[in-house]
């Protein structure tokens, strides 16, 4: 986990417009979009959704409550924009834990399971879903254990302490090291930032703002060729049915 907020968001602005949006510059001779400066707050940020949502996967409100801060302290909310909350990342994480995601659906699950180099990927015989729900409680546990407070009334410093030993490994979980459920945790909250609404996260589509990312737009004939910098309204998948 980063101790510079400032910098992580500015990585994954780079890491988004330097993936899927400028590689499109090589088409036409000219820049699609250019990468905006890192530093300040959008000019606008709609106001959050107000649409109605249930959990889906998680049953009791001190476990989505745990996922909820946890998510906030590895996406919080700056000046640059909202956090994870405020975006919809814990009923995204909530609803793809009870999809075909959580379930490894459409994923070898066979054995023989051994310890794996980082780069083999899923290497455990527990499903998504069950190293989540074994990584909240742990969390909550070690907040009990080391604060006598549940993980989401603790200070941010506090959670930040045990979030790091999850990283590193520390933590004592079954089934999988914790390190592992951090790694997921931080993917799945990324994931809840950036993608299309349709899924449930990036409230209004305000992640892509803070990243200046346009979304599924139809086509850039009208840009193509310009150097020109467009700060473009996103559109996202849904949209596209109107």
């Amino acid at each position: 986990m980063q101790d510079n907020i400032i910098d992580r968001r500015s990585f994954f602005k780079l890491g988004l417009l330097g993936g899927s949006v400028v590689a499109a510059s090589t088409l036409g001779g000219g820049a699609v979009l250019k990468a905006a400066e890192l530093t300040g707050s959008p000019k606008s940020l709609q106001t959050k959704s107000n649409k109605i949502r249930g959990r889906m996967f998680f049953q009791t409100q001190t476990e989505f409550d745990t996922l909820s801060a946890a998510c906030e302290r590895i996406y919080p909310k700056d000046k640059q924009g909202e956090g994870a909350i405020d975006l919809g990342v814990p009923y995204f994480i909530d609803n793809q834990l009870a999809s075909a995601y959580g379930y490894n659906d459409r994923e070898y699950m066979q054995g023989p399971f051994i310890d794996g180099k980082e780069e083999q990927g899923y290497q455990t015989p527990m499903k998504r879903k069950d190293i989540f729900l074994e990584g909240v409680h742990a969390l909550e546990t070690n907040a009990k254990k080391r604060y006598k407070k549940s993980f989401s009334l603790l200070k941010g410093k506090e959670q930040d302490e045990i979030l790091r030993d999850f990283e590193k490994g520390k933590i004592q979980t079954i089934g999988f090291k914790s390190s592992y459920f951090f790694t997921l945790l931080r993917e799945m909250t990324i994931a809840g930032v950036l993608a299309d609404p349709i899924y449930g996260g990036n409230d209004n589509k305000n992640g892509w703002r803070m990243m200046q990312y346009p979304g599924a737009q139809m086509s850039y004939i009208d840009k193509i060729a310009s150097d020109e910098f467009f700060n473009i309204e996103p559109v996202g998948l849904a949209d596209m049915e109107d």
